[in-house]
């Protein structure tokens, strides 16, 4: 498509993230071991894909995709997510999809005993974490309260602040750096690559997989669309976060409370938030659906669910 320059496409978009985690098992195993807390010796030598679709079993329950899951043969699952805008109600999902791959693991008649570790890996383009500027990597284990070095193996979760982050801050671990490295310096106005990411197979493998060349012309509208849609969602999310404050500030003024004005502020700025994404979603949906998007690629840019979306 004319409207896309250079030479490779942002591997951060759903269309190209996916290609190339989603499709090739050697480079997200490569990115789950340079990037998830797993143990000396413990490394990932085969996964196996499955379907990204969270289907309950009780068809009232939530349904929900995410971008790549997979398992070790035999073993431990893991899910990975690419989230371009901040908001809580990704880190729910995030504990929710997470759930969803233990409780899928067993029948009805299976022992407990063959339940294997889910690790979330979760990269957000955007700064989530109230932790400070050089905190970009976030692990969260099930631990006791007081003695925090007794884990209760099962669930772990892992958040990466791609804004954050810096090579210096992790010299050491050259593959974490190199893929990082990939995600926050490679996008559509790259002209150079960088000798280390030429150099090194699975990079390089990523790089030819994100060439612009390799993408039919609905591919690219897809991509193209996606954008659009991410940048609209962030524009409500500032819009629904500043009319929520202004909203709080006016509540706390009139009850003349400390604590009035703290609680106006808080459901103000929610209330604000979750009115304005509810209302993006619903407009992104529509514009989709009249291209001819399927509904299930709107369920993923949108977070409405399939009845929503063949309601609108």
């Amino acid at each position: 498509m004319e409207g896309i320059k250079g030479k490779y496409l942002n591997p951060k978009a759903d269309l190209t993230f996916k290609k190339i985690f989603g499709e090739h098992e050697d480079l997200v195993m490569s990115l789950l071991n340079a990037l998830l807390p797993l143990d000396k010796g413990k490394q990932i030598e085969h996964v196996e894909y499955l379907t990204p679709e969270m289907v309950p079993e009780n068809p009232g329950k939530k349904f929900s995709i995410v971008d790549v899951r997979c398992r070790e043969t035999g073993g431990r699952h893991f899910i990975v997510e690419m989230q371009m805008n901040w908001n809580n109600e990704f880190e729910q999902r995030v504990i929710l999809n997470a759930s969803k791959a233990v409780v899928k693991q067993l029948g009805t008649s299976e022992d407990y005993s063959l339940l294997q570790p889910v690790y979330a890996l979760n990269l957000i383009n955007d700064v989530g974490f109230d932790a400070g500027p050089d905190e970009f990597y976030h692990d969260y284990a099930i631990v006791n309260v007081a003695h925090t070095d007794r884990i209760i193996e099962g669930l772990r979760f892992v958040f990466v602040e791609l804004p954050k982050f810096k090579p210096q801050t992790v010299a050491e671990k050259k593959m974490m750096v190199l893929w990082l490295r990939f995600l926050t310096e490679i996008d559509q106005s790259t002209e150079e690559i960088p000798q280390e990411l030429l150099e090194n197979p699975d990079t390089s493998k990523a790089l030819n997989i994100l060439e612009k060349s390799a993408y039919n012309d609905a591919e690219l509208y897809a991509y193209e669309h996606y954008w659009e849609g991410v940048y609209y969602e962030r524009g409500a999310i500032r819009h629904g976060y500043k009319q929520g404050r202004a909203e709080g500030r006016a509540e706390g003024r009139a009850e003349g409370r400390a604590e009035g004005k703290a609680e106006g502020r808080a459901e103000g700025r929610a209330e604000g938030r979750a009115e304005g994404m509810e209302q993006a979603n619903r407009e992104n949906a529509l514009r989709m659906k009249a291209d001819g998007l399927p509904t299930e690629l709107i369920a993923k840019y949108t977070g409405l669910d399939k009845e929503t979306i063949e309601t609108l």
